[in-house]
């Protein structure tokens, strides 16, 4: 497909010590100037994007002026969220922003899902290559 990237698994422990290869996504996250390199975890079951508290605050977000609060569920439902619009560059693809439920938890990956990873690009998994191609969303000019 025209203007894909492809992407390795990468090799991950578990909490149990499991070792599995993973979908994750280097890409940067840029938030008021501030920009971290991270990787993100591409899950197609998640309902939203999800980013860690102490990644937000190395972006230099501050949690008490976040005024929107965002309801997750699954194993995050008990964490407390609030929203916080992020611009994201993936490779050399033009940045895109995203919108991510900043949770008061750290001991979790950075969760790329539908809402709105998935609106932004598409991603073409190869599982027994152990690899992932994405693709920016098509824009009609």
């Amino acid at each position: 497909m025209f203007n894909a990237r492809r992407y390795p698994f990468q090799p991950k422990r578990d909490e149990f010590g499991v070792l599995a290869n993973v979908p994750y996504l280097p890409l940067t996250l840029t938030y008021q100037n501030r920009s971290v390199d991270v990787m993100g975890l591409l899950d197609t079951g998640a309902s939203i994007n999800v980013l860690p508290y102490n990644i937000g605050l190395q972006l230099g977000a501050i949690w008490e002026e976040q005024r929107f609060s965002v309801t997750l569920a699954g194993n995050l439902a008990s964490a407390e969220a609030k929203g916080l619009l992020v611009l994201a560059t993936v490779g050399d693809f033009e940045p895109v922003q995203l919108a991510f439920a900043w949770t008061n938890v750290n001991n979790i990956p950075i969760l790329l899902g539908r809402t709105n990873f998935f609106t932004e690009f598409d991603v073409c998994f190869y599982g027994s290559q152990l690899a992932f191609e994405i693709y920016p969303k098509f824009k009609e000019s």
